[in-house]
């Protein structure tokens, strides 16, 4: 699942084409991916110019000059194509620019998402109203999450994967940054003390900033717009290599478990 480093890469790639460009087609390819499309998605973007890109935890934002703004989430395994050699059954929705480069997005198992929203709302989309502060920014901090998990018994982990806590968090990232942090992800986070959290809180935007420099990671489906994979994936700690040895140097050995329906990768030796 492309989680927020795979999202931003998403979006800068996309900036580079789509920024300050008119959409002088926009061609819907079916009515629904996780749920209906706008039914007038064609006639509101058609003509309309871009004016900015941006990302709000795991979704992308397209503002245009009609004070539309066109709200994408990828979902499982969705991803943009740039100038595709040929369009496929999976690409859903074809934008193409006044330089005729043309933009599909490409989304196999339909879970992700397209809205219009407009765009001096955007802040108080529903679907934003409960998220979290943003990992990136410096907005997030050890005092955050302090009060977040305040008598909380429900293990570090799942807490930071709720998105009403931190936005834009995933499975992978979250593992990464438990692991810099050397908190084992089992701790109940309402037992964690802030001198412990502080270590937490900035390995959160560095084990995301990494990725981003990375291009993404390279699991599964996504891709970048350009079509370019990321290699963020060679270089996770703990993530997808149980049974290797941990890369602290502290002896011991990468195990897997499962918490909430999800693979977590940690260290038991140096994560406490």
């Amino acid at each position: 699942m492309p989680e927020l480093p795979e999202v931003e890469t998403t979006v800068r790639g996309l900036a580079r084409v789509l920024n300050g460009r008119r959409l002088v087609e926009v061609e819907p390819r079916r009515a629904d991916l996780r749920r209906a499309m706008p039914a007038d998605l064609r006639q509101r973007l058609t003509g309309a110019r871009v004016t900015g890109l941006g990302r709000r935890a795991k979704y992308g934002l397209i503002a245009t000059d009609r004070g539309d703004t066109l709200v994408f989430h990828l979902g499982m395994s969705g991803r943009w194509r740039i100038d595709p050699g040929d369009i496929g059954k999976h690409d859903h929705l074809l934008l193409v620019t006044d330089e005729g480069r043309t933009l599909a997005l490409n989304d196999p198992r339909r879970f992700g998402s397209l809205d219009l929203v407009a765009s001096d709302s955007v802040e108080t989309w529903p679907p934003f109203l409960a998220l979290g502060p943003e990992p990136l920014g410096g907005t997030l901090d050890a005092a955050w999450l302090k009060r977040r998990f305040a008598g909380r018994s429900a293990a570090v982990k799942l807490l930071l994967l709720d998105q009403r806590i931190v936005a834009g968090l995933g499975n992978i990232y979250v593992c990464e940054a438990l692991f810099r942090a050397r908190i084992d992800p089992r701790r109940a986070g309402g037992r964690i003390g802030r001198a412990r959290l502080r270590p937490l809180a900035e390995a959160i935007p560095a084990v995301l900033e990494d990725a981003i420099r990375a291009g993404g990671s390279t699991l599964r489906d996504f891709a970048a717009p350009d079509g370019e994979l990321g290699y963020f994936a060679k270089s996770f700690d703990v993530y997808g290599r149980e049974g290797e040895p941990c890369r602290s140097g502290c002896g011991g050995t990468v195990r897997r478990i499962v918490q909430g329906g999800r693979s977590t990768f940690f260290c038991p030796r140096c994560q406490r």
